[in-house]
């Protein structure tokens, strides 16, 4: 299968449709902007491939990106060993893609410098043994743990390789697990949806010294039985993202809202949609979460290749250039890199 190759109708992602998307059309903004792609994956399924070539031919769009962040998506586990070290393989694989780009053959972007994996935080205390084996398998880039806990009443609504239980934050298993993360100063990636934001606050307030990324700006949802109800769904995503942002310890991801779960129709125009549209659907969202956090405490993220489906990389960061241009100088550093290198701890060459 050739990279890139088109992704399969899933009910958990839109299908990315290279025709389709070949049809944008649109002049670069602002290509000296350092960027950090804060979010992406790399992974081979069946009927989709998304490796080094293909996050290539995106990261060489248009854009200038000095470096970029791996977040765990089930790829390339062990396929021996004990079920909870299997996982420490994706850190390996990863870690060699970082390796193959760190000698400047692919070009200048460090990809994958920072690598965030998976380790199952219900295993208590005992988590700590496989982080501690990310952190020996990750060369120096390993950052952090995801362990994905969106959970709805309505399963449909939920992606079966990542279904979590309700209530998972508030486990003692999970919390305990969870406890393990700041003394290896590893930071935790929120997977959550926009009704479990509060979940994360409590989260947050019961480990304040443990930094947190709270991924896709908590994943309002459009679908299902939120269809229709974009207003209402705001205002419930507002007041708690207004909560969670007076907890200092969490830092929040501007992106990911290509997904299906968010329900915009960007897939279904005859063209792909151009950065002014983006722009225009987003700027409540990102208006909201740079007012509440501040610019020290967001960074955008491409959530590539998932948001592919929706649009192309060039036109995200051309439509996050569009929402940030009244801001300052400092304001767009801190969201297009800086926040990001901060949080991921991350060495990025601006010369």
């Amino acid at each position: 299968m050739a990279a890139g190759s088109p992704a399969p109708a899933t009910t958990a992602y839109l299908p990315v449709r290279a025709r389709w998307l070949a049809r944008w059309r649109e002049e670069i903004l602002d290509p000296e902007l350092p960027i950090v792609d804060a979010h992406h994956h790399l992974w081979d399924r069946p009927g989709w491939r998304y490796l080094l070539d293909a996050l290539l031919k995106d990261l060489n769009s248009g854009h200038r990106i000095v470096a970029t962040v791996f977040l765990q998506c089930r790829a390339m586990y062990r396929a021996n060993g004990p079920d909870e070290m299997r996982p420490v393989g994706e850190t390996e694989f990863v870690n060699g893609v970082a390796a193959m780009s760190a000698g400047g053959t692919y070009g200048p972007t460090q990809i994958c410098a920072g690598i965030v994996g998976y380790a199952d935080l219900r295993r208590g205390a005992r988590a700590r043994e496989v982080m501690e084996a990310h952190l020996r398998a990750g060369g120096g880039r390993f950052r952090g743990i995801r362990h994905i806990s969106a959970w709805d009443s309505d399963p449909a609504l939920v992606n079966p390789a990542n279904a979590a239980p309700p209530g998972l934050l508030a486990s003692r298993a999970f919390r305990d697990g969870f406890a393990q993360l700041a003394p290896l100063g590893l930071s935790f990636d929120a997977g959550v949806m926009h009704p479990q934001i509060p979940e994360m606050t409590d989260l947050a307030r019961a480990f304040p010294t443990t930094a947190i990324v709270l991924n896709h700006v908590g994943t309002p949802i459009g679908i299902g039985r939120y269809a229709g109800r974009r207003d209402a769904v705001f205002a419930e995503w507002a007041a708690a993202m207004r909560d969670l942002a007076t907890c200092p310890n969490v830092t929040v991801k501007v992106g990911g809202l290509g997904m299906r779960i968010n329900g915009f129709p960007f897939h279904e125009g005859a063209a792909p949609p151009d950065s002014a549209a983006l722009a225009a659907a987003w700027r409540p969202y990102v208006d909201l979460c740079i007012e509440q956090f501040g610019t020290a405490r967001c960074m955008f993220e491409s959530n590539f290749p998932v948001d592919k489906g929706s649009y192309t990389y060039a036109a995200y960061w051309n439509a996050c250039k569009l929402l940030t241009r009244g801001a300052s100088a400092e304001d767009r550093a801190r969201l297009f890199h800086r926040t990001a290198a901060q949080v991921y701890r991350l060495e990025i060459g601006l010369g």
